[in-house]
């Protein structure tokens, strides 16, 4: 990664890996006094966990967030303040299965941050992709949930959505759509084009799966005129 801190004045380091005990996050300049809603906090990490369908990841991970330091809760109120101290947000990691990745240890997947880290740092830790995983992101959307309440309160508001996907664009704006699918799209109709899309490109993505296995068997000498017969037919589909 190019860093692992973000900001200046509202400044927020991630940690973990994807294999590790968890991920979470450090807040630093968090202005002191601001309500923080646990119940909301955890409603944006539910939107993004993963193992719910559609686009996400398989993985299923409660993506429980607890916040470590940061804040207090007043006498006589029920919500937590922040202190203006350091924000410590952790999300541990529950369904990790590492040895999934044990024939990986040895090869570069294309376009993937493995042989940057290396090439970089001299190790690499290949389970699941190490800290250039997907799952360092449930760190900065803790991170940005913190940050969503203090804008709320100044009265700023943030909306996003996604408006195009495989060449296919929304035609439509219907704001009460975003949280109707895995897309967090206001168009229904793209939506259901996009998730078609994603399927079919899940089967191509096991079609390469089965090619790089194919591809390892050869590396240690072991392939056979049928394999090759095999790997042609699956290259020609």
């Amino acid at each position: 990664m190019a860093g692992n801190t973000f900001g200046k004045a509202f400044r927020v380091t991630t940690w973990g890996e994807s294999h590790g005990a968890g991920v979470g996050a450090v807040i630093d300049g968090c202005p002191p006094g601001i309500v923080l809603d646990p119940q909301v906090l955890q409603a944006e990490m539910d939107r993004r966990r993963p193992g719910q369908g559609g686009a996400s990841s398989p993985r299923k991970e409660p993506d429980k967030l607890e916040i470590l330091s940061g804040i207090f809760t007043p006498e006589g109120e029920d919500l937590p303040r922040t202190t203006g101290t350091p924000i410590s947000l952790a999300i541990y990691n529950k369904d990790a299965h590492s040895k999934s990745y044990d024939n990986l240890r040895d090869i570069f997947r294309p376009g993937h941050g493995d042989i940057s880290y290396l090439a970089k740092y001299g190790i690499r830790d290949h389970r699941g992709g190490g800290r250039a995983s997907a799952r360092e992101t449930a760190a900065r959307v803790a991170a940005g949930a913190v940050a969503n309440q203090v804008l709320e309160q100044t009265g700023i508001s943030v909306l996003a959505y996604t408006v195009a996907l495989g060449g296919v664009k929304i035609t439509e704006k219907n704001l009460e759509e975003i949280n109707g699918n895995r897309f967090f799209c206001p168009d229904a109709a793209a939506a259901a084009k996009w998730k078609s899309g994603s399927l079919k490109c899940a089967s191509r993505v096991t079609l390469w799966v089965v090619l790089l296995r194919l591809w390892q068997i050869a590396r240690q000498g072991l392939e056979s005129q049928s394999l090759i017969n095999l790997k042609q037919s699956l290259l020609m589909d």
